[in-house]
């Protein structure tokens, strides 16, 4: 149970995943899409995600490629999971801007 929580624990996994489930993404879409993140966060999120398997990351070129990142099929078993916490946000929005 721990690992499981540590796979979508902190501010920004289940932001990451949430971009994710609309369509794969190469890293400076994601970064655009979430503002407030750093290079180097997103960059760590996106390790951290991969080694547990939720995020696969797909070369798209030759070398030196640019490269995709999307969800795997593990990583989409977490989206009910990422769209309740979405619901929840919305139904508090005014709550948590204070």
């Amino acid at each position: 149970m721990t690992a499981a929580l540590a796979a979508m624990g902190g501010k920004w996994k289940v932001i990451i995943v949430y971009f994710l489930a609309e369509s794969p993404k190469h890293f400076a879409g994601l970064r655009q899409a979430i503002p407030g993140i750093s290079q180097k966060v997103l960059t760590q999120q996106l390790r951290e995600l991969e080694a547990d398997g939720i995020v696969q990351r797909q070369p798209t070129g030759a070398v030196p490629a640019p490269v995709e990142y999307s969800l795997t099929e593990y990583g989409r078993s977490t989206l009910p999971l990422v769209e309740a916490i979405r619901v929840w946000g919305r139904g508090h929005l005014e709550r948590c801007k204070s």
